[in-house]
């Protein structure tokens, strides 16, 4: 079950969902929008490892706006903290981003519960798109659970700005 926008708001109110900054202007009837924060980190290198850190290229956002080419992934993050120990998050495009042809992820879009922190976007432009920091770029949905929660302890929890992939450390892989 797919919680309302006033039940998001009442479910902050409440302390069971973590939106910081929180605007009340972005609540929508089942969601809430979230903005790309100042930072972005791309991987520079034509093969990718999955068995050790890989070097990245970091860039600030300004006022500018920064643009992001077809064929590569770059990695945004929100500039809010969100998150839940009480409702599972999954996160979209707007859908007016979306129709510029923006992806703002690849394939994660399931926010474990009990992960709190600013998001990593896998931002994916279907042709030249310019961004800019603090620009409305996606949605939060937050969805019940059933069963018993095992909150997230990931090596990813906590994290501030984008962050890169840590598959090297789920241990041994063939390469």
């Amino acid at each position: 079950m797919i919680l309302t926008g006033n039940e998001i708001q009442r479910q902050i109110s409440d302390g069971n969902i973590t939106i910081s900054p929180f605007s009340p202007g972005n609540i929508n009837p089942n969601s809430y929008n979230f903005t790309l924060g100042d930072t972005l980190i791309w991987y520079p290198e034509e093969i990718l490892h999955v068995t050790r850190p890989n070097r990245v290229v970091e860039e600030k956002i300004d006022e500018s706006g920064f643009v992001l080419e077809p064929d590569r992934i770059y990695l945004g993050h929100t500039v809010e903290v969100m998150g839940s120990d009480r409702y599972v998050p999954i996160i979209r495009a707007r859908s007016s981003i979306a129709r510029l042809g923006l992806f703002i992820h690849v394939t994660a879009d399931l926010i474990d519960i009990g992960s709190i922190n600013q998001w990593t976007l896998q931002l994916h432009a279907v042709q030249p798109i310019r961004v800019y920091p603090g620009m409305l770029i996606g949605q939060v949905t937050f969805w019940c659970v059933e069963g018993d929660i095992e909150l997230y302890r990931g090596k990813y929890q906590g994290s501030k700005g984008p962050y890169p992939s840590m598959i090297h450390l789920d241990g041994p892989s063939t390469e």
